[in-house]
């Protein structure tokens, strides 16, 4: 039985993690909210919602860690709880909420494979972001010998959570941005299934945004680089997928 429920790294988000929250509680979604270090005004704001609404656990990092750390304690209370699948969705209203139903009704069809949102940009989408994307993207291809995964970045997206938790246990992955980046390539190694549904993604002028140029740039560049020997050591493997000698797993809807 497939059993869903959402997963929301949260830094500083309280004006907009509300309407979040509501978004997935009318989808039918409980939330994992992970409170990665905010001051006391968004604190606030989550006790307040853990208060008001039912279907809410809320998660606390004493300090800041990065979204990749919050979404790892996330999937893995997500999993303790018994749910076999976890939406990951960000809390600063980027993602189309409206696509939340589509993502669910994906992983019923498709419950063994990662669901995954191929954004489509906006005018707001600032050229620096769209840039650096298509050099992510670029290396992603190179580390999996393969197109199969036309965006990395997007943190909207489903996992099975049986074998994302056995991955984090196996693995230390980033935990910052390069999170994201990382975990869909390690699943990609090991033959998940990804299935991938357009979805937009918006930059609010009055949004939020924890990108740190310097820091998350140097650490998606160290990510790159340490999948690049990653994909060394599997070479063999991914020639015969590319060979076509074993199956592949993607698919684009």
């Amino acid at each position: 039985m497939t059993e869903i429920c959402a997963v929301i790294p949260v830094y500083e988000h309280g004006s907009t993690v509300g309407s979040v929250v509501d978004a997935l509680r009318s989808c039918g979604l409980t939330s994992v909210l992970v409170d990665d270090g905010s001051g006391p005004q968004c604190a606030q704001v989550l006790d307040a919602i853990v208060s008001s609404k039912s279907g809410v656990h809320l998660l606390r990092h004493p300090a800041n860690r990065g979204k990749g750390a919050a979404v790892q304690t996330g999937l893995r209370a997500a999993a303790a709880l018994g749910y076999t699948h976890a939406l990951q969705i960000d809390a600063d209203g980027q993602h189309a909420l409206a696509d939340i139903a589509r993502f669910v009704s994906e992983t019923r069809a498709s419950p063994d494979a990662v669901i995954c949102g191929r954004p489509v940009f906006g005018a707001d989408a600032p050229r620096s972001r769209i840039y650096g994307r298509r050099l992510t993207n670029f290396w992603v291809s190179v580390n999996t010998w393969s197109t199969g995964i036309p965006d990395a970045m997007c943190g909207f997206r489903v996992y099975p959570l049986g074998p994302t938790v056995s991955l984090l246990d196996r693995s230390r992955l980033g935990r910052r941005m390069d999170f994201d980046i990382e975990i869909l390539v390690r699943l990609h190694w090991l033959g998940m299934p990804m299935r991938w549904l357009p979805t937009a993604v918006s930059y609010p002028r009055a949004g939020t945004s924890h990108f740190r140029k310097g820091l998350d740039n140097a650490l998606i560049t160290r990510a790159h680089t340490i999948l690049f020997f990653g994909m060394a050591v599997r070479a063999p493997m991914l020639l015969a997928r590319k060979l076509g000698l074993t199956r592949s797993g993607y698919s684009v809807a």
